[in-house]
């Protein structure tokens, strides 16, 4: 699978603004091309300004093409910010991101999402961190704009599993983590109820419901029922099925800690 194929549904709700500068630069000539985008690696500036995207009409395939890859880019941008917020990427890291680059796109992806990982970090550096870090907000504002909350939890998710591939989590990436859930207008406290997500305990499973082993029983099922209503999977069925399975899961781990508190307290 060529780069562009995956790719190339891009020219959706994330063309423009700081995503698609980036893009033009992890993708060069190729992104030009594919999404008739004059972005370079020089445009940064002028692109922040518009995060409008695409207003003409486009067929119902090529839309949920593009808003899927666009989904798909962000969170290769998201994900490099993340692996080197300790300044240093871990193979364990790349590993899980190689993981779903082969479960979404098959094995050539891999080889092509370790070179957009490699321009992105190349731009980084050219850019330093003060730029860089107001890049990632505005990619991170770019996306709240255009995705709905579903979406930008699940790829919330995908940045939490990616930060515990190591087996630690150091305390610079969840300082991270929280600074990009704050600026794709999520609570910072999410990221703290996925990390107790897929645990066994009747603490974590508190964390995962967002509220304290103190909560009165009609709390607790209404933790449970705003749970439901902003993770349900349905939210992320425009982006394909594996992104769906995804949110399947964490729809699972939420109905599990709500299962532990039941059973601990008596509810029925």
């Amino acid at each position: 699978m060529a780069i562009g194929k995956w790719i190339g549904g891009f020219l959706g709700l994330l063309s423009g603004g700081p995503i698609g500068a980036l893009a033009g630069y992890a993708l060069g000539a190729l992104f030009d091309k594919i999404a008739g985008s004059s972005l370079t690696a020089n445009d940064y500036d002028t692109g922040r300004q518009g995060y409008q995207g695409y207003t003409t009409y486009r067929e119902p395939q090529e839309a949920a093409d593009g808003n899927r890859n666009g989904f798909l880019f962000a969170l290769m941008v998201l994900s490099t910010h993340i692996m080197q917020a300790d300044g240093k990427i871990m193979h364990s890291e790349m590993e899980c991101l190689r993981r779903f680059l082969r479960h979404s796109f098959g094995e050539v992806a891999v080889a092509e999402g370790e070179q957009i990982v490699r321009k992105l970090v190349e731009r980084r550096r050219m850019m330093g961190e003060a730029q860089w870090a107001a890049c990632i907000s505005d990619c991170c504002r770019q996306i709240a704009a255009v995705m709905n909350e579903g979406q930008r939890l699940q790829l919330l998710r995908y940045l939490v599993e990616l930060a515990k591939a190591d087996g630690t989590l150091p305390q610079q990436e969840l300082d991270c983590l929280h600074g990009v859930a704050v600026h794709l207008r999520l609570m910072a406290d999410e990221v703290d109820q996925m990390l107790g997500m897929g645990k066994d305990t009747l603490a974590d499973a508190y964390k995962v419901l967002g509220i304290s082993s103190s909560a009165s029983n009609d709390e607790v099922k209404q933790a449970y029922r705003t749970m439901v209503l902003k993770h349900h999977p349905d939210k992320v069925a425009t982006l394909g099925e594996d992104v769906r399975k995804a949110a399947e899961q964490k729809f699972k781990d939420i109905t599990a800690a709500k299962d532990l508190i039941f059973k601990s307290r008596g509810i029925k």
